[in-house]
């Protein structure tokens, strides 16, 4: 080992493969010789850490954005640490220097007092102070260090010692042993108790009932991790880097890139991610649903640590209560997975994987490594959600965060924090938990009943709200006035009749009760089929009294209602409990009121409106982040347009001067890319695909005779744009009646992206395939077209690389829907709090951006590489409009051609399509 380097010492200069020098003389360890822009890249990156700013940094697609953020970012970390470490032997090189000086200036102070009288008083009171605090930071980097050092230690022997891994091995075969031995003696008294094991089937159903809930002030238990004392949970948190992504397959393409770099070696990196991901317990898994898996798992860990209620400790053998714990739960072997991912660099595959030779739980082991990690790899919702965050045991205080794919970062934050209920769900779940109470009231505490009371009344007041009674069929029940409606959060609760409820108090009570858990267990036990209990008679009066008076009374009628699961849009059944998505909603209702709105939206019957609450203002919420961190980077493929970012999320939160902006262009050849803003047609008709006129016939025939001349030329795939779904289809028909379509497949295979995304795949598959087959046999098909759609399925995360997309065609410009009622309280909303921007209105500017980040977005799907080569056909004559221009990112913008007649188009794509049959 190097002298003055520990065993987690990021990697110099000397260790990298090829290493790039960028400003201010830092040296970036590189696994190859990097592009110039990966130079500027790291740099600019370096600066905006070293001086905690904020970054919006934008790296195309095929230039080594992953590379350059790992080897920019960690280069710092390398540089902060070793700053770190200079300033702490410093401060302990000078403490003996200081303790000298303490000494003398007792005579100096005696004799300055007597010239200066209070005056000296108070310089002694100051300097005694600041000796105090020096004297207290010097402590603190003493226990910092053995800390670290004792760390370190650890995690170096378990890199060399092989014998460790056996010894803990040999202790789970020992376990597992010991475990077999104990259920076999279960089994044998179970034969000669038979009496006994059937008194305890029948109280299986103990399980279901709800906990004493003890105050409403009681400390939060969290999720297991407070129950330790051990001092390794106590652990300080070093230094860090937050890095989150979209997907989970995202995220391990980043730790693959991590592991290939040069500080693969010796970071300290843990991934992070759901109990849905990460959890190795099989009768926890097959819930499927993630809330059901969550609460599962909570409440495993409170049957281990918890304490028995009194009324299990008073009936003690009589009961024989099950209280279910996880075996996965052995805070030892978690230690031994926390140092396992600490020592070797391992993706969410690769963690389950040690989780289940290991026996210990990855979803917490992981979380124990969180302190001394360096690199923490997790998905958006852990990062952006708080109390996601803070269950986690994610500390932002001081540390970096990077936020990659970051195009939807605001669509993201508000969908998060957004919430939709159907009337058919809070109708089931006012069945469910009616009849639970009812079941159970004998056994429930006043507080339980208190609360569920509370619960059934709010579920009352929705569907009334909705223009529904709860007690009846939704499917029956027909709605009079269809239409949406949108209120403020203050309005809604006092036109609900439920502003004299504490829905803070509900939800926390939701929360910690584990109410909807035991709803679905009991739902589980009794089947699907609610019976709701209704009152003979009903009571003048009004609110919550009233229904806590009729609930109190006897039930005399009874009306059926069949809560049949629900097919979601992926095939996928939705959980059993409604509740748990009801929970979202009445913690959507404790925002600001006007940070957000509520939609009532009424439809044909009870059971298909809904009511959702549409978050307004993200920066709220992402304002948190900012405020915490040291510094964040915001990063992207294609950010464009940007001012959406400056506006909506970070200008609450920070100074325009904290801002940093870095775009960064393509490692292509200028010739590999030809972008044409396309204004007319062939027969000289103008493009422009508006509402009034795209669905014009002969606006739809001149787009036709457009993509029959491009399949002429173009080798390989094509892949055509449309704003919508409808429209897509719309142009198809039209298409296919006209024939068209008929000699369009004379020249390309034709394919259409499916609205169902399991149908993805297949499709992309064989689109692959074909256009493989017809670069090899050769024939009249050229390869194959693709009619996608803008937002949709295809046009984010996809790669059409090569021949899968040597031409991408933009039919018009796919401007949002301005009729949604989300979007137009989003505009008012904008122009009520933001400045005019050029002259504009805020609503403009996002609608614009909308429009263009959608399309930034599709013809970004080409060009994947350094050696791939693609034309990119922008159909509308708006294209060439200043505002819409400008919005294109720059690597695209600067070589774009504007194109006034479609004979100087189709020339220059003539022109790309034979140099790039000569190249291949």
């Amino acid at each position: 080992m190097e002298p003055g380097r520990g065993p987690g010492a990021l990697p110099g200069t000397e260790e990298a493969a090829g290493a790039a020098q960028g400003k201010g003389r830092v040296n970036f360890p590189f696994p190859y010789t990097p592009y110039s822009i990966q130079e500027d890249f790291m740099a600019k990156l370096y600066d905006v850490l070293e001086a905690g700013k904020v970054g919006i940094f934008e790296s195309p697609t095929g230039t080594g954005k992953s590379l350059s953020l790992i080897c920019g970012a960690l280069s710092w970390l390398r540089d902060f640490e070793e700053k770190k470490k200079q300033e702490e032997a410093r401060l302990l090189a000078d403490e003996h220097n200081g303790q000298d000086k303490q000494q003398q200036p007792t005579s100096c102070s005696a004799e300055a007092s007597n010239c200066q009288g209070s005056a000296g008083e108070l310089d002694w009171i100051t300097e005694f102070m600041q000796k105090k605090e020096e004297q207290a930071m010097v402590d603190r980097l003493k226990e910092e260090q053995i800390r670290r050092k004792k760390r370190e230690d650890r995690l170096e022997k378990i890199r060399h010692n092989v014998q460790l891994k056996y010894a803990s091995k040999r202790k789970r075969l020992e376990d597992d042993e010991t475990q077999r031995l104990l259920q076999l003696s279960k089994e044998i008294l179970s034969t000669e108790l038979g009496s006994d094991v059937l008194e305890q089937l029948d109280h299986e159903e103990e399980e279901l009932i709800l906990a004493e809930y003890e105050s409403d002030e009681e400390k939060k238990v969290g999720l297991g991790l407070e129950e330790e004392d051990d001092d390794d949970l106590e652990e300080e948190h070093v230094t860090k880097i937050y890095y989150c992504s979209r997907t989970h397959s995202q995220l391990a393409q980043f730790v693959h890139e991590v592991q290939k770099s040069p500080f693969g070696e010796k970071i300290r990196l843990v991934s992070l991610g759901s109990r849905q991901n990460l959890c190795v317990n099989e009768e926890v898994r097959h819930l499927g649903a993630v809330q059901l898996i969550n609460d599962r798992c909570v409440e495993m860990q409170k049957n281990k640590h918890g304490k028995k209620s009194e009324g299990e400790e008073s009936e003690g053998k009589k009961r024989r209560v099950s209280r279910a714990v996880c075996p996965f739960y052995s805070y030892e072997q978690m230690q031994f997975l926390r140092d396992e991912v600490l020592v070797k660099v391992k993706d969410i595959e690769q963690l389950v994987a040690l989780g289940k030779e290991t026996k210990a739980c990855p979803y917490y082991g992981s979380r124990y490594a969180i302190p001394a990690a360096q690199l923490v790899v997790l998905p958006y919702q852990m990062l952006l959600h708080e109390s996601t965050r803070c269950a986690s045991g994610i500390k932002l205080k001081d540390q970096v965060v990077i936020i990659d794919e970051a195009h939807n970062l605001i669509d993201t934050i508000t969908c998060i924090y957004s919430a939709e209920v159907r009337g058919a769900q809070l109708c089931c779940a006012h069945s469910q938990l009616l009849q639970y109470m009812e079941r159970y009231r004998k056994r429930l505490k006043a507080k339980n009943l208190m609360y569920i009371k509370q619960i059934l009344y709010l579920l009352e007041r929705f569907v009334s709200i909705l223009g529904g009674n709860v007690n009846q069929n939704p499917n029956a029940q027909s709605i009079s006035q269809a239409g949406t409606e949108l209120k403020s959060i203050n309005d809604f609760l006092f036109q609900s009749q439920i502003d004299n409820i504490n829905l803070f108090k509900v939800q926390r009570y939701c929360e910690k009760s584990l109410i909807s858990r035991k709803l679905f267990g009991f739902v589980e036990r009794y089947g699907a089929t609610s019976v709701v209990k209704t009152n003979k008679e009903k009571q003048n009066m009004a609110g919550l009294q009233n229904f806590l008076l009729t609930l109190h009374q006897g039930p005399d009628k009874e009306a059926a209602i069949q809560c049949h699961p629900v097919e979601a849009e992926d095939g996928q059944p939705k959980m059993a409990s409604p509740l748990m998505q009801i929970e979202g909603f009445l913690s959507a209702l404790t925002n600001a009121n006007q940070d957000g709105r509520v939609i009532l939206n009424r439809q044909g019957t009870v059971a298909q409106s809904s009511l959702k609450f549409l978050l307004l203002n993200p920066a709220i919420h992402f304002a948190k982040v900012l405020k915490e961190c040291r510094s964040a980077i915001i990063a992207g493929g294609t950010m464009q347009p940007v001012s959406d970012f400056r506006e909506q999320l970070l200008s609450c939160a920070i100074g325009a001067d904290r801002v940093v902006e870095f775009s960064c262009g393509h490692v292509i050849p200028p010739d590999n890319i030809l972008p044409i803003i396309l204004c007319s047609g062939p027969s000289n008709q103008q493009l422009e695909f508006t509402y009034q006129k795209r669905d014009l016939p002969q606006m739809m025939d001149e787009m036709g005779r457009i993509l029959g001349n491009l399949c002429n030329v173009v080798p390989g795939g094509v892949v055509c744009f449309f704003p919508s779904y409808e429209y897509e289809k719309q142009v198809y028909t039209h298409w296919e009646r006209t024939g068209l379509l008929t000699r369009l497949a004379t020249k390309k295979k034709i394919f259409q992206e499916p609205k169902r995304a399991n149908q993805v795949e297949q499709v992309l598959a064989e689109y692959a395939k074909c256009i493989k087959r017809c670069s090899q046999v050769g024939g009249h098909v050229m390869g194959a077209l693709l009619f996608s759609v803008v937002g949709g399925k295809m046009s984010e995360g996809i790669n059409f690389s090569d021949d899968l997309g040597r031409c991408v065609i933009m039919v018009g410009l796919p401007y949002p829907n301005i009729k949604s009622p989300e979007l137009q309280e989003k505009m008012a909303y904008l122009d009520k709090t933001m400045p005019r921007t050029a002259g504009q209105p805020p609503s403009k500017m996002l609608i614009e951006n909308l429009c263009m980040k959608a399309v930034n977005q599709s013809i970004g799907r080409a060009i994947r590489h350094q050696k791939d080569f693609a034309s990119i056909l922008l159909v509308d004559h708006r294209y060439a409009r200043p505002s819409v221009f400008n919005k294109l990112p720059q690597w695209i913008k600067e070589r774009t051609e504007i194109k006034p007649t479609f004979g100087l188009a189709f020339a220059a794509l003539r022109k790309v399509s034979i140099i790039s049959c000569t190249c291949q």
